[in-house]
């Protein structure tokens, strides 16, 4: 996928997306409290577990993260996907929830609520703060600045763990929904009515079935029905031929 694709994407995403989650991030994990609680100590597991399913079993479907990232397609996940998948779980967990949490949303039109997104980003201000933090211990040597970041970074961790076992919790609810009512599947790629090809970006409105038709022939009428000066030219409209055409009687052409 391309630059433009992804941009495209992200677009529709912003404007057609209009449905809500089965349950929202707070109130995930009391929608399934023990799904939850083994996302917390077994996130990985997890999170490849949601992708097979997301993928309806079928891995000859499988794109490492979903086809989101410069690396998609080019780590063999044709020749072994499991391989890749648990390679993706493993060294690029974060990418996994969210590539899953984006095809769920493509698949359904889901939104996130503007809580979801303040959950979200905190979560990611609290990695960003804890890596500034240590970045300063170590350049200024204080021992201060050294407990500091390590308490930001127990805070950004213990966030991390919540934020993504309520996630993965998220997902799973949310595909025991598409299971159990197919329904709210979208399908990914209808094709346009006929009408709509003509309107739209090509500029021309839309137009019924059979309007660029040639009319029908009206009663009493020959069909195409004859121009204007259809038939013998009006006299004087050509001159008169020469009157020495067609040649005499007894003319050879010359011989070469």
């Amino acid at each position: 996928m391309n630059k433009e694709q992804r941009y495209a994407k992200m677009e529709l995403r912003q404007q057609q997306y209009t449905r809500n989650w089965k349950t929202d991030l707070k109130q995930a994990t009391c929608a399934d409290p023990g799904f939850c609680c083994l996302s917390v100590f077994c996130g990985s597991c997890v999170s490849y577990h949601l992708r097979k399913r997301y993928l309806r079993g079928d891995m000859t479907r499988y794109l490492c993260c979903n086809g989101d990232w410069p690396c998609s397609g080019r780590c063999g996940e044709s020749r072994s996907p499991q391989l890749c998948l648990c390679l993706e779980v493993t060294c690029c967990f974060a990418q996994s929830v969210a590539s899953t949490r984006w095809g769920i949303q493509d698949e359904m039109h889901l939104q996130n609520t503007q809580c979801d997104n303040c959950i979200i980003g905190t979560m990611i201000a609290a990695q960003y703060l804890a890596c500034l933090c240590w970045i300063a211990a170590c350049v200024s040597g204080n021992d201060t600045m050294n407990e500091l970041a390590q308490l930001t970074d127990n805070i950004a961790d213990i966030l991390w763990c919540s934020v993504c076992a309520c996630m993965q919790t998220q997902h799973k609810v949310q595909l025991d929904e598409r299971d159990n009512n197919p329904g709210v599947v979208v399908a990914p790629y209808a094709a346009p009515a006929p009408q709509a090809m003509h309107g739209g970006a090509g500029g021309y409105p839309p137009q019924p079935y059979g309007a660029y038709a040639a009319p029908p022939p009206q009663a009493g009428m020959a069909y195409p029905p004859p121009g204007p000066g259809y038939g013998a030219p009006p006299p004087g409209a050509y001159p008169p031929p020469p009157q020495a055409y067609p040649p005499p009687q007894g003319w050879q052409p010359p011989k070469y």
